[in-house]
């Protein structure tokens, strides 16, 4: 439907403003907004229109994909091919292929980030999960996944009204590597197995098809930013120009971890490389990273896209070649098949003419596309035959959809310090609350960034309002703080039952393209937290909403500070969670998924290390949990409850044995560690068994975590996650908790030279306060 509207006033006379004739012209574009939105979505081989195309190889639904690749491949020019490389893709209507926009973005949530992608009056908003970094801090896999099920679900509504594609650049699974990069709020966290568990969780639940279908995509997910990529903009040094220098040991030890196991466990659809170089080669034009590790060696079953202008980055901020055509050239001929951007479409023409590429790499890399989007149905004909076809509006933030969001940010809240009696707050005892922090009544900044509109928001203070009477004050103007309402907020704080201090950071602090330089709360804020508790009637609450982490001891040791919690970006939900654990409607049970390191971390470790071991001679302290030796603010697990839960080791080994070939050297001269290797390794494990047991009044949710220490070789990790298993208990309720260890997978460590060992001599297992010791040998 199309509106034409023509003026035909003279200038310098103007017609009389008539309101029935605008009130009507409203009514009309209203009308046309709804129907455009609610037009059918984009999709090839509509045969019912077209007959045609029924004769088309491509179009057959009867044939494998590959089949179907093959004969639409050979039916385009190079330049239809070309057209087919950019993420703004070109339509062939001869063939019946309409335009399609495979940018889109799903980071925890349907985004508008993205041109594939956008809300109307037909779908307003979409569910709001919290930032990954909290989901993450739940260390919930079915809830990884559960999330995600429900965003491909509410995507696919989405594009059956032509709101949104089925490509989604989503997750973001990068190490969170150092606490000053503004995207950590975006990851999984510091660990590889916890990164890798979120990333296969996720991804599954946004790809898998409801009819058990392993070659369907309900939508395609993507994983980024393949690899070493943990720096953004950072006292001068931006992610566009930095060399990430990364040892083998680190790369396989640390980066990669998370993208294999997303391209192998998650069969995920995509991988994005990112914009840095690593080791001197930018990562979308190092043949070793793209068509040597992610397809050589994980077999991804999908396409290869570069982050959005990473070719004119390596060509124009890089200088990798000379001209642009070299450019094209060796990123097609490295793996990439996507360019988000339009350098290929501008220069792949040119390359070939110039020799420096043949047409096969092009059908190669547009054949990778094509079988991404055959397998999401694109070339199906009209998707409201298919399998999610009935799918709409009404699908989009539902009550359910809503409820999870919000019970995603209760499992990740993590409770850092509660003096004894502090919380959870009696909301029959608690009369009146004061509520004070630039954070207490903030709406978009709840939910971090790579954002969609969401369904509604709840903020802190009405999340708390809902409960007791509060007085509200922000204290600033905004999380700078550079000046703080001290003596307005001390006398409400004097007044009331209790005080909750609803502090931290937003995107203003850390953002993409946006890293910190310091660990401290900004501004005035942690003048604001100190006077206001030393004045306080009750008990002082503070929470840190923030990605990373912050240096706040003078709170964790002040003891007018009574309970402390960080509650991430805890998504549109995130004010009635706050108040859940707050009045402890809910038991928290979230566990810090990174490091709070103290300020003077920052003097000694600049962002552009790479190296996450420690090295004594020169005053490094090393990174994260695994290899950091100095002191920190709180660690990575931290998190209280308000129950406790006690562990009692019920089954385990004391001795393990690895079976090497008669002739191995280790025979016959002593050997620190042996290789990882398959014939060694095949059904050597054991499991472990854990009786948990609430020893509280109350129900709540644990995480049980199995952590190893190997011998020391090979500079080994001081120790490392095997496993984690969130269980529900009822008050003074216990079951058991069985972990399976694969000796060569999960008690192994990687070598210098890339290869996995493992260690002979003594194994320490920890969980929680026990300690198993059990000997490897052969």
């Amino acid at each position: 439907m199309y509106i034409s509207i023509h003026y035909s006033v003279s200038p310098p006379q103007m017609a009389p403003f008539n309101l029935s004739v605008f009130l009507s012209f409203l009514v009309l574009f209203q009308f046309w907004i709804r129907v455009v939105g609610q037009s059918s979505p984009v999709f090839a081989c509509d045969v019912d229109s077209n007959p045609e195309l029924g004769s088309y190889g491509f179009c057959n639904r009867t044939l494998e994909v590959e089949s179907r690749v093959v004969d639409l491949v050979k039916r385009l020019t190079l330049q239809e091919k070309i057209g087919f490389l950019v993420n703004s893709a070109g339509s062939v209507s001869r063939l019946g292929i309409p335009k399609y926009e495979w940018w889109s973005e799903a980071l925890h949530g349907v985004s508008y980030v993205g041109p594939g992608t956008h809300f109307s009056n037909v779908v307003p908003g979409a569910t709001s999960f919290p930032q990954v970094i909290l989901t993450a801090a739940s260390f919930n896999a079915s809830l990884f996944q559960a999330i995600g099920k429900v965003v491909s679900t509410e995507a696919r509504a989405m594009y059956n009204v032509r709101l949104a594609g089925l490509t989604f650049w989503s997750p973001n699974i990068n190490i969170f590597r150092d606490p000053r990069w503004g995207r950590g709020q975006e990851t999984p966290g510091e660990d590889p197995l916890l990164s890798s568990k979120y990333a296969s969780g996720y991804v599954r639940g946004l790809q898998q098809s409801d009819d058990g279908n392993p070659n369907r995509l309900k939508v395609a997910a993507c994983c980024k930013h393949y690899t070493a990529y943990d720096l953004d903009n950072w006292k001068g040094v931006d992610r566009y120009h930095f060399n990430a220098v990364v040892t083998k040991q680190d790369m396989d030890d640390t980066f990669q971890p998370p993208f294999k196991s997303c391209v192998i466990d998650g069969n995920v659809a995509s991988v994005m490389c990112s914009y840095n170089k690593v080791n001197g080669k930018p990562t979308c034009a190092d043949p070793d990273l793209l068509e040597g590790v992610i397809r050589g060696q994980w077999k991804l079953n999908g396409y290869i896209v570069s982050d959005c202008d990473s070719v004119d980055v390596l060509f124009n901020s890089q200088h990798y070649t000379k001209t642009p055509e070299e450019a094209a050239a060796v990123s097609i001929l490295a793996g990439l098949d996507l360019n988000c951007g339009s350098f290929l479409g501008q220069h792949t023409g040119a390359a070939v003419k110039a020799g420096l590429l043949n047409e096969s790499a092009i059908d190669k890399a547009i054949s990778n596309n094509f079988a991404t989007l055959m397998r999401l149905g694109f070339f199906d004909g009209n998707p409201s035959n298919q399998i999610y076809g009935k799918l709409g509006p009404k699908d989009v933030c539902t009550p359910e959809n809503q409820e999870l969001a919000r019970e995603a940010a209760r499992q990740g809240i993590v409770l850092l310090k509660n003096t004894a009696g502090s919380l959870p707050l009696s909301p029959s005892t608690i009369k009146t609350l004061a509520v004070i922090g630039p954070n207490s009544n903030v709406t978009k900044t709840m939910i971090g960034n790579y954002e969609g509109t969401p369904c509604r928001y709840t903020t802190p203070l009405q999340g708390l309002a809902a409960s007791v009477a509060t007085t509200y004050l922000p204290g600033c103007s905004n999380v700078a703080c550079s000046s703080a309402q001290v003596d307005e907020a001390k006398k409400i704080a004097a007044s009331a039952d209790a005080t909750v201090l609803v502090m931290g950071a937003d995107q203003s602090i850390e953002a993409e393209s946006r890293d910190r330089v310091d660990l401290l709360l900004p501004g005035q804020q942690p003048l604001l937290i100190t006077e206001v508790a030393k004045i306080a009637k009750g008990p002082v609450i503070l929470v840190i909403m923030s990605g990373g982490g912050m240096d706040i001891t003078f709170s964790k040791n002040d003891d007018k500070v009574t309970s402390i919690l960080w509650v991430g970006y805890p998504g549109e939900a995130g004010g009635a969670a706050i108040a859940d654990v707050i009045f402890g409607y809910h038991n928290p049970s979230g566990r810090l998924p990174m490091t709070w390191y103290p300020e003077a971390y920052v003097d000694k470790v600049p962002m552009t290390n790479m190296n996450m071991r420690a090295d004594q001679s020169k005053g490094y302290p090393g990174r994260t949990y695994r290899f950091y030796t100095g002191e920190t603010v709180y660690a990575f697990g931290d998190g209280l409850s308000y129950s406790q839960f006690k562990h009692k080791l019920v089954k385990a080994p004391k001795l393990v044995s690895i079976t090497l070939e008669e002739d191995h050297v280790c025979y016959s001269s002593e050997c620190k560690s042996v290789d990882a290797l398959h014939q060694s390794c095949e059904n050597l494990g054991f499991d472990v068994h854990l009786r948990v047991k609430n020893t509280g009044k109350i129900s709540g949710s644990h995480t049980v975590f199995l952590f190893s220490s190997s011998p020391s070789v090979h500079n080994a990790p001081r120790k490392h996650l095997v496993g984690f298993e969130k269980v529900s208990l009822a008050g003074e309720g216990e079951t058991l908790v069985r972990f399976k260890v694969d000796v060569c997978k999960d008690l192994s460590v990687v070598g210098e030279d890339g290869t996995r060992k493992v260690g002979l001599g003594q194994h320490l297992l920890h969980i929680g306060t026990l300690k198993h010791s059990l000997t490897v040998g052969i």
